[in-house]
């Protein structure tokens, strides 16, 4: 008796989409289905091993580099791959969602690299997973363009220009996609995004001189960065391209992660490209590890944490040296700020912190950066071509002068600043505004001439959680507590009323943002990603 053929992924609760039979062929949802099988039970070990990790943390308020893997730091023989082509100069990366005007818009940026994000600049709808892929897939043949119907203003590639090399970045392991499941079980959204990705894409990109790139996102450990590495070995054997034709960059965006960056290089070593800084993430990552260890873990206002902390500073020069050491390109941090059509003086001052930010990066030694408006391009390209000149990058400058010991990545009490009052109102007035933009499918959200993503409502939940479990008491002599915090946001939402008007407000999803941002804010069972709660609302 024959076998019984696998079960197909079943679509769940979904609508169906334009063109969507383009992008979830049988033999797609076969691979996804088979990345299923074979990876997500070591996925939900690596799940369970962060939650062990951060009980450890909770009973040591300490972190060290790992004795096990100390043979891999001490080998200094080793490199990762060389760069292919397509991205040996990433000077000026630029991020943003997979849209159709974002796709256009950030190709013909005249950035190296777009980060085309599925992750925290995306909110994760049916819609934006589908058609994020349909937009690349037909950016790839040069068959998109776009009109707003608001402005009727139209968008199509620039002809015979050089368009940016993309790197896509998937979803986190912690993330599941419930509109596709195998006998009942979702599968993670991580798979569901690379696979239909790799699988449609990966042969026309070598065919185009590039490949299937991808940034890797909340990494918590090597044996993380090693599950990725599997997934590539068999991805590549299944469509029958030759191993080493995946790249990725990881995102260094957790504590414990920034510990094991050369783990983490070595087990991508065949696929590695490099190691990224990533801010806002890092610093959340940072609350909840440590969100039980007393005063001095505290952090003080977002705003007032720049790239200059010493714990920052510890946490930036280690991947550089660490990335330069390794043959891998070491990429900065994000310039968020997002021009104003209004205020030259505004943009003035912006456009001066912007540049100042990319000439240390630069001059740090960092091979490239990014930002996440093209207005900003021209800024931070300049930054660089003063350093790189003709250079493609600057990986020859190892900074073996760079001395990190373990204690100074969680350093928090060097720097000499305390949580505000207005942090607080700050923190509360950016969070709501970006979850009501979440719950409505927005996951990249211009507020207060920033752009914001998920990683800033992460650590705007997360500082307000801290500040009133510390006990904080601020400048003006109120102390942090719920009901201080419910105060704070109830004035908010009455101030977005009026902005926005009683119409506005009323279709919009504002209480039920102000709520969800209460509910991980205040919960005494702090949740590990606003993103989980967030997803149940999500529709």
């Amino acid at each position: 008796m024959s076998a019984l053929a696998p079960s197909p992924l079943a679509i769940v609760d979904a609508e169906p989409l334009p063109r969507q039979e383009e992008v979830l062929t049988d033999a797609a949802l076969a691979f996804v289905a088979e990345l299923h099988r074979l990876f997500t039970p070591r996925r939900d070990e690596l799940l369970a091993r962060r939650a062990e990790r951060r009980a450890e943390i909770a009973r040591t308020s300490t972190l060290d580099f790992l004795p096990e893997t100390a043979a891999i730091r001490a080998d200094d023989s080793w490199r990762v791959a060389p760069a292919p082509a397509a991205l040996n100069d990433r000077r000026v990366e630029i991020t943003g969602p997979t849209d159709r005007k974002m796709t256009i818009n950030a190709l013909n940026s005249g950035a190296k690299v777009w980060l085309a994000d599925f992750e925290d600049a995306s909110a994760p709808t049916w819609e934006n997973v589908v058609l994020g892929q349909l937009n690349l897939a037909d950016a790839y043949e040069r068959r998109i363009d776009f009109t707003d119907e608001r402005t009727g203003k139209s968008y199509a590639l620039k002809e015979g220009g050089e368009l940016a090399t993309v790197v896509m970045r998937p979803r986190g392991w912690h993330l599941d996609e419930r509109h596709l499941q195998l006998d009942g079980q979702p599968v993670p959204g991580a798979l569901v995004d690379f696979g239909l990705y790799f699988f449609h894409n990966a042969k026309r990109l070598i065919e185009l001189g590039k490949g299937p790139y991808f940034y890797l996102p909340k990494t918590e450990s090597y044996l993380e960065a090693r599950l990725w590495n599997d997934i590539f070995v068999f991805a590549q054997d299944y469509v029958g391209i030759p191993q080493g034709t995946v790249r990725a960059t990881v995102l260094i965006e957790t504590i414990t992660a920034a510990y094991e960056m050369e783990e983490i290089l070595y087990e991508l070593r065949d696929h590695a490209s490099g190691l990224n800084a990533g801010r806002w993430d890092y610093l959340f990552s940072i609350v909840k590890n440590f969100r039980d260890g007393g005063s001095k873990f505290v952090l003080p206002d977002r705003n007032l944490v720049t790239m200059t902390a010493p714990f920052m500073r510890a946490y930036t020069e280690l991947l550089v040296r660490t990335c330069h050491k390794r043959g891998a390109h070491a990429i900065g941090g994000m310039a968020a700020f997002i021009p104003s059509r209004r205020d030259a003086e505004v943009n003035k001052v912006a456009f001066e912190k912007v540049r100042a930010d990319k000439d240390r990066e630069a001059g740090d030694g960092f091979d490239g950066s990014w930002v996440a408006h093209p207005d900003l391009v021209p800024i931070a390209m300049k930054s660089f071509d003063a350093v790189l000149g003709a250079k493609p990058n600057q990986k020859d400058r190892l900074r073996e002068d760079v001395r990190v010991a373990p204690g100074d990545l969680i350093a928090i009490d060097s720097l000499d600043a305390k949580p505000t009052y207005d942090g607080l109102v700050n923190a509360v007035q950016v969070g709501i505004r970006y979850i009501e933009a979440w719950l409505r499918g927005l996951g990249a959200v211009a507020i207060f001439n920033l752009m914001e993503d998920a990683a800033t409502a992460e650590i705007s939940r997360s500082q307000i959680w801290q500040w009133i479990n510390a006990g904080v008491v601020f400048e003006n002599g109120e102390t942090a507590t719920a009901d201080l915090a419910r105060k704070v946001a109830a004035e908010e939402l009455t101030a977005i009323r009026t902005e926005i008007g009683d119409e506005a407000f009323t279709t919009g999803k504002w209480q039920q943002a102000h709520d969800l941002l209460l509910q991980v804010s205040l919960d005494a069972d702090y949740a590990d990603f606003l993103t989980l709660p967030a997803y149940e609302q999500l529709r």
